[in-house]
């Protein structure tokens, strides 16, 4: 929700402040974190702008978050410091005055209007749009597919084609695994280690699709202790399979990472967590409290409850986020509602090849005239 405006120019810490607005989110994943945290260091205060239903239905299709939902996970990602509710589709320069914003930073992708045309196209005119990278191998249309295609091939280890799109393909939503970069995980970590008089507090699970469920339960968490320092171990996709089952996990181990450590809540994460919580990993971390939600528990390979030892220690806690959200229930929704999604991705995939199709065409007949240009 959005707060007290910072004033354009206004002093912060002796140094002028340069506010960022950036926007979008039908589904919000680690992609849209690795844009946030770009826009943050281009400037001192973020403000993202979030849309209605209503509007993304319009523009792009059903959203698979409900706004509320996004409203809340787009407000726990560590590089926002404040949130509008119900933004405008299309960015106007209105919209940056509005909120005292310098200007607004959007990924290398494009983003059309129902009818084609780049929201940003006015902001770009009057030279008050930033561009970041966009993070290759992951959008929400190509979420949504790995959802409905029902296939285990998105963390399996083959290998993709990472080349440049085939003709006939977006460039924007194209399918291509994701590469994990030590420098990435860097980017996206705290760089805090836990300080004395911090409570260590343990978390597992899959933390598959990163959603509000997930959102609401970590802030319950970080609510356990005064000074919390909440480290959230990761299982291996494989472990996730074993005890999940179907296609699970959606995101592979190294998505799930990301999604996770951008998390205003998380401190540090385990890559690869032990299913049983042992007494190895407690005493590694000086784990004073472990938690774990309302789910069930599945047992270890043996049988065994993974959360014996912490029970043993009495530093096991059941928390109640009030949220009973899962990834299931989020892969439900677009089964459910499967061929408003495919109708959804084949438009929006349209639509950008129909542009990626002009820009290409611009770009030969400004060489073809460079040339011609040239020969004289």
């Amino acid at each position: 929700m959005a707060g007290n405006h910072v004033t354009v120019g206004q002093e912060e810490d002796g140094a002028g402040c340069r506010v960022v607005w950036g926007d979008g989110y039908d589904m919000v994943h680690y992609g849209h974190s690795n844009q946030l945290r770009q826009a943050k260091a281009m400037g001192d205060y973020l403000i993202v702008g979030v849309h209605t239903d209503e509007e993304i239905s319009k523009h792009k299709g059903p959203p698979v978050f409900t706004q509320a939902e996004r409203y809340k996970m787009v407000q726990a990602i560590k590089w926002v410091d404040e949130i509008v509710e119900g933004a405008p589709y299309v960015t106007t320069l209105d919209t940056l005055d509005k909120y005292n914003s310098d200007f607004c930073v959007h990924g290398d992708d494009i983003t059309l209007t129902v009818d084609g045309k780049d929201t940003y196209a006015e902001v770009k005119r009057e030279g008050r749009y930033r561009e970041c990278r966009r993070t290759q191998g992951v959008s929400t249309t190509d979420l949504v597919g790995r959802m409905l295609l029902m296939t285990k091939t998105h963390h399996s280890n083959i290998v993709t084609n990472l080349s440049l799109p085939l003709s006939g393909h977006s460039p924007w939503t194209g399918v291509s695994q994701f590469l994990q970069t030590s420098q990435k995980i860097i980017q996206f970590a705290s760089g805090q280690e836990a300080q004395p008089g911090d409570t260590i507090i343990y978390v597992a699970g899959a933390f598959d699709l990163f959603h509000i469920g997930h959102v609401d339960f970590l802030e319950t968490v970080y609510k356990q202790a005064e000074r919390p320092y909440v480290i959230v171990g990761l299982h291996f996709d494989q472990e996730v399979n074993r005890y999940k089952g179907k296609n699970y996990p959606i995101m592979n181990i190294h998505e799930r990472t990301l999604s996770v450590l951008a998390c205003r809540y998380v401190s540090e994460v385990v890559i690869g967590a032990p299913y049983a919580v042992g007494k190895d990993l407690l005493d590694h971390f000086k784990v004073d409290l472990v938690c774990h939600g309302k789910t069930e528990v599945f047992p270890d390979r043996d049988t065994a409850d993974p959360y014996a030892e912490p029970k043993k220690r009495g530093i096991f806690r059941t928390v109640d986020s009030g949220n009973g959200l899962t990834t299931d229930d989020i892969v439900q929704r677009i089964i459910k509602n499967r061929l408003q999604f495919e109708a959804r991705n084949q438009k929006k995939e349209a639509k950008e090849i129909a542009v990626f199709e002009a820009m290409k065409r611009q770009a030969e007949g400004e060489r073809a005239g460079d040339t011609a240009q040239a020969a004289q």
